[in-house]
């Protein structure tokens, strides 16, 4: 058996955009730690699966179809398949650490 990691452990924020780290990935579920600078990827993402997203610490904001969102540590949400999302603003200190759940159809 493998030792526990933490995900709390090198919380150094890139320099700008995020870092992808995969903690697990079984059938169709994804599972990933996403460290996010205060300078954030505007990139607009439309992923063919489902992502639950989790912040564990800090502050962001982001545009979901044509709403904006903010949350705080601690907040959750659903990202349904193809709905166009992007970061648009994240706290430098704490930086933003997440943890993400990717739900891929059945037979990706």
């Amino acid at each position: 058996m493998p030792p526990p990691d933490n995900l709390f452990t090198d919380t150094r924020a890139p320099e700008s955009g995020e870092t992808f780290t995969p903690l697990l990935s079984c059938r169709n579920v994804t599972i990933e730690r996403i460290l996010s600078s205060d300078r954030p990827d505007l990139r607009l993402y439309d992923q063919p699966q489902d992502e639950w997203v989790l912040l564990l610490q800090g502050r962001a904001r982001l545009q979901v179809g044509s709403e904006e969102v903010s949350l705080k540590a601690g907040d959750h949400l659903l990202l349904p398949a193809h709905t166009p999302h992007r970061l648009l603003t994240t706290s430098a200190q704490p930086p933003c650490l997440w943890l993400a759940v990717h739900i891929h159809p059945k037979g990706d």
